[in-house]
């Protein structure tokens, strides 16, 4: 891959200061209805209220003119997926997938100052759980869709929504789509409003950056387990199952995996090593002009965080061990989570974990991944979001990215469907609060992103 050319590409993407259309004011009334009532259902795991979402949804779906045919709810124990396909010409190739997930994480009301499952409008934000993840691309892209077909418009190629019911929690809607209904899903590459998205300056508000998430590490934990005849504690032996986990868990705790980098590492670091002063700039300089140079990765890798975007790595995160304060230990267990680089095989990672820990160790994986290669960076792709990103937040920085967390691109890369996260979202980084309390979104950023969606959509789809 010739990563000097990629580059070169990506410092002509800033987004021109150029302002964007402003969507009609029915489209706004009608996405922020979206937005409200699906808000409005608590879609937090055990609650069974996904269903309910996706058929209402799918409901507006039919009402707005899109054949019964093309409109599909697939439930699946107690959540469901939802898939809408926008019929096109086919003369622009092979169907976008458009991705984003109608669960959340749990928000207890009693911890809100709000309640959570009422879209509030205060002092400039929208609050409520899943305001920002990602409720509001679920509207956005439902709007955008309901929008264009009003308009008549017919695009190059089919366009597909596909919402997911349970990525917060064991992603098991986009296996399913991806393994039991791929014709409905199958597309030449997704866009993910669950990734990516924008930043604003925290000083005078206004767009500066704009990440592509290209990348995801994916995540496996291990067990670490050391066992022995145990005894009396009043009779110590030299071998002892807490103390051999504790020379294994040294031993990883001294190592690093080796350097890797992609595109969309090297773009990342790149972009931050133009804001960067010291040592630290000169190193991501240095990095990304040659990721051979050791000394460079090794300035870089004393702060954590830019360790994980340079390697694999593997930190303990829970222990136990015996089974009486008076006994000596029968064994010992910890817990050793990895994030993991694309393209890295869990095999390798395993086999690393257990050369470290010794043959006295028993190293176990606690389930299966998902890996996930890294998608190739697509000039097409890039040009759009540039576009889209000028068009609605003009003046932000387009930067490429790899996420250290996961979502549903990581099942459609590994399905073989490159996905690139582009959520239109924006927001200054102290006001991110996905997860958290009285989670919001800047009002401003949710109607910019109508302008987001319907630029990117035709940009990529075409006229038909």
């Amino acid at each position: 891959m010739n990563h000097s050319r990629s580059l070169a590409v990506l410092t002509l993407l800033a987004a021109p200061a150029l302002a964007g259309p402003t969507s009609p004011d029915a489209v706004r009334a009608e996405a922020r209805a979206l937005f409200a009532a699906a808000i409005g259902y608590e879609t937090s795991i055990g609650k069974g209220q996904v269903p309910k979402l996706a058929e209402a949804l799918a409901a507006r779906f039919r009402q707005a003119g899109f054949p019964a045919a093309d409109v599909h709810v697939l439930p699946l124990g107690e959540t469901a997926s939802l898939v809408v396909r926008y019929r096109g010409t086919g003369k622009g190739g092979r169907p976008i997938a458009l991705l984003a997930h109608m669960d959340v994480v749990t928000a207890k009301r009693s911890d809100w100052q709000r309640d959570p499952f009422v879209l509030t409008e205060e002092q400039g934000y929208f609050f409520g759980r899943g305001t920002s993840d990602v409720k509001q691309e679920v509207a956005l892209l439902t709007e955008t869709f309901l929008r264009l077909k009003a308009e008549g418009y017919v695009p190059n190629r089919d366009l597909i929504i596909a919402f997911s019911g349970d990525e917060e929690t064991a992603q098991a809607t986009a296996e399913d789509l991806v393994r039991h209904h791929r014709e409905l899903v199958d597309a030449e590459f997704a866009l993910n409003g669950d990734g990516g998205g924008g930043v604003l300056d925290e000083a005078t508000g206004k767009p500066k950056l704009f990440y592509v998430q290209g990348a995801e590490k994916y995540s496996v934990t291990f067990s670490l387990t050391t066992r022995n005849p145990g005894g009396h504690s009043s009779q110590p032996r030299a071998d002892n199952a807490i103390y051999e986990l504790a020379d294994a868990l040294k031993a990883v705790q001294g190592y690093q995996f080796p350097v890797r980098w992609n595109d969309w590492t090297l773009g990342d670091l790149r972009a931050t090593s133009l804001v960067t002063d010291g040592a630290l700039g000169t190193a991501l300089k240095r990095f990304v002009a040659d990721p051979n140079d050791a000394a460079a990765a090794a300035e870089i890798s004393r702060q954590p965080q830019y360790v994980g975007k340079l390697r694999t790595t593997c930190v303990a995160t829970m222990l136990q061990g015996g089974h009486a304060e008076n006994a000596l230990p029968q064994s010992a267990t910890a817990t050793v989570n990895c994030r993991v680089f694309p393209g890295t095989p869990v095999a390798e990672v395993q086999a690393t974990l257990q050369r470290l820990a010794g043959p006295q160790v028993e190293v176990t994986r606690n389930y299966e991944p998902t890996p996930s290669d890294a998608s190739p960076l697509r000039e097409d792709v890039m040009r759009a979001v540039a576009k889209a990103v000028a068009a609605a937040n003009p003046g932000a920085r387009i930067v490429p990215t790899q996420a250290a967390y996961a979502t549903d691109g990581l099942v459609f890369r590994n399905a073989g469907i490159p996905t690139y996260g582009v959520g239109s979202t924006f927001e200054k980084e102290s006001e991110e609060f996905a997860h958290g309390l009285n989670e919001r979104i800047p009002v401003a950023s949710f109607y910019s992103g109508l302008t987001h969606w319907y630029v990117l959509i035709r940009a990529l789809a075409g006229p038909g």
